[in-house]
C-alpha cells in the first residue's frame, strides 16, 4: 500500500466514524468530519499532510501525490 491510500482510506475511515458518532453519541461530532475535509482541502493545495508523513514515518512507500 502506497501513502497516496493509505491517506485516502485513514480519511474516509475518520468520515464515516465521526458521522457514526455525530448520529449516534452528539451531534457535535460533525465538527471531526469538517476537520478531516478542510484537510484534506488544504493538503490538496498545500502539498502538507500530517498523516502522509505518519505512514511515511511507519514504512510504506511514497506515492504521486504525497
Amino acid at each position: 500500500m502506497s501513502v497516496d491510500r493509505a491517506v485516502l482510506a485513514f480519511a474516509g475511515i475518520m468520515v464515516l466514524v465521526s458521522l457514526a458518532l455525530s448520529h449516534f453519541v452528539h451531534p457535535g461530532f460533525v465538527w471531526l468530519t469538517a476537520f478531516v475535509g478542510a484537510n484534506l482541502i488544504q493538503s490538496s493545495i498545500t502539498g502538507f499532510c500530517p498523516a502522509a508523513m505518519l505512514f511515511r514515518k511507519i514504512g510504506l512507500k511514497s506515492g504521486s501525490a504525497f
